[in-house]
């Protein structure tokens, strides 16, 4: 018997004890950074090292509050980056070994380059550029009619747009910020006249790109590094060990023609990492209907937590709301200003609270549900017709079976109507959730608007747009379902 229950004991407390948990390799919403991401997950599985990819985490503050708060061990950066957005104690000239000794106070180590600098720069259309003479950087504050296109990170960083205007005194007033991937059709196309590029971009050749001189040396050095938990000296150091060995592999041309398979020939990133580390691709053998399965299971999880919780808060908060005016007031406010921020700032306001994925997105789609049914909630109590109310009163009915029998089946239309609200809203949001790695209908459009690919846009965008009409349909149908007959209107010829 004792020795039963060892085994027993041995089966359940060894595969704990003897798997490790996998290391977390994150990276940005661009194809060199997902590149980079499966170039170590590749290398680390080459070395029997349990590692997973979280790919497309958004930007780089994603990105780097995920390393502080240990939801990823490690991600694909760049100096430039570190000296001019992330680190403010560093000169903006820093070397590596003066990174290294700045982000070892905050955990976090960093390796050297990996071989190639990916700085930033300016383009224009050769033919563009050729017909106004236009060589240099300087030589656009003489146009400032043209219009410039910039990735929505250039846009706000402190080495972006507002610095290089300031340095090279540029007056162009028309200057709008769009997704990196998008702004070269947006050039293409002559809507916009200059972008900003990344030296790597496959598109630069495409496209007959001209690279405009930095003449005043704006832009500093770029060198491509990975950054990674001090914690895993410890825990993981044999994918340190493997994370190390990739410095100094990769040089300019051969991550140029990397990007380039993947954005202009139309090849998995996998496949190139492989291709590159000279070992065998994993089989991904997931067809359509199994990734859309995939999704779906995704996608209403996203939904029917946030809104089940949305509804258990937000109903009684409506019902405060209706027998208190001046409580009522505060509550509408506070949920009506939740309302006004940003879709993409709430799920990264989300991150610090509960990490990056599942859960931020659900704690933000929560809140955005508040608002439609509080307000819901409340308008369809004070409808009800005084006369009602009293008669309900004078029965002797006591306040909380008044509310219960009478007020709430009586509001039932109305609540349901902001429930519905709330749930056609988060299947529309939650696409969003992508960006921080909580998967869904969110991920196929994120991915195919990064490969310019309307195929896997529409594999997100249309199971999306299905599920908020069933959504509708379904809430119509329990609303009718929980209407007094008496109570319908129904339609008559």
């Amino acid at each position: 018997m004792k020795r039963w229950i060892a085994m027993l004991l041995a089966s359940l407390l060894l595969p704990t004890s003897l798997s490790a948990a996998p290391v977390r390799i994150g990276s940005k919403q661009f194809t060199e950074s997902v590149i980079l991401g499966e170039i170590a997950r590749l290398a680390a599985r080459q070395a029997d090292i349990p590692v997973t990819h979280q790919r497309e985490l958004g930007g780089t503050s994603i990105l780097w509050s995920a390393l502080e708060h240990g939801d990823i061990d490690a991600y694909p950066e760049y100096t430039g980056t570190l000296t001019h957005e992330l680190l403010k104690n560093v000169p903006p000239d820093a070397d590596i070994p003066t990174l290294r000794a700045a982000l070892r106070p905050l955990g976090i180590g960093i390796t050297d380059s990996l071989g190639f600098d990916d700085t930033y720069a300016i383009g224009m259309s050769e033919d563009r550029a050729s017909q106004l003479g236009i060589a240099r950087i300087s030589d656009l504050a003489q146009h400032p009619a043209l219009r410039f296109g910039f990735s929505n990170e250039f846009m706000d960083r402190t080495d972006g747009w507002p610095g290089l205007r300031q340095r090279y005194a540029l007056p162009q007033m028309q200057v709008r910020g769009l997704d990196h991937a998008l702004s070269y059709r947006a050039l293409a196309s002559h809507v916009i006249d200059a972008i900003d590029l990344y030296s790597t971009d496959a598109e630069i050749p495409y496209y007959h790109l001209r690279v405009l001189e930095d003449d005043k040396h704006y832009f500093p050095h770029y060198e491509a590094v990975f950054l990674y938990r001090l914690a895993l000296e410890k825990d993981a150091p044999a994918f340190l060990d493997v994370l190390k060995k990739l410095s100094g592999r990769i040089d300019e041309e051969a991550m140029r023609h990397m990007n380039a398979l993947v954005k202009l020939h139309g090849e998995k990133e996998t496949a190139v990492a492989a291709n590159f580390l000279g070992v065998p691709p994993d089989v991904d053998g997931a067809g359509l209907a199994s990734r859309l399965l995939q999704r779906t299971l995704e996608h209403l999880k996203l939904v029917l937590i946030s809104l089940i919780a949305a509804v258990l808060l937000a109903v009684p908060l409506g019902v405060f709301s209706a027998r208190s005016k001046r409580l009522g007031h505060v509550i509408m406010a506070a949920s009506g200003v939740l309302q006004t921020i940003p879709s993409l700032a709430m799920f990264v306001f989300m991150i610090p609270f509960f990490g990056i994925g599942t859960w931020p997105a659900i704690a933000a789609l929560f809140l955005y549900s508040l608002l439609p049914i509080v307000r819901n909630t409340y308008a369809g109590l004070v409808g009800i017709p005084p006369d009602l109310r009293e008669s309900a009163a004078a029965l002797g009915l006591p306040r909380g079976v008044r509310l219960r029998r009478v007020e709430l089946p009586m509001a039932m239309r109305s609540i349901l109507a902001g429930v519905k609200t709330a749930a056609v809203i988060n299947v529309g949001t939650a696409t969003l959730g992508a960006l921080i790695g909580a998967g869904g209908y969110g991920q196929p459009i994120v991915t195919g608007i990064r490969l310019d690919d309307i195929g896997l846009i529409l594999e997100g965008a249309v199971p999306a747009a299905v599920l908020a009409l069933l959504v509708q349909g379904v809430f119509e149908g329990v609303e009718r379902w929980l209407t007094p007959r008496g109570m319908r209107i129904e339609a008559r010829d």
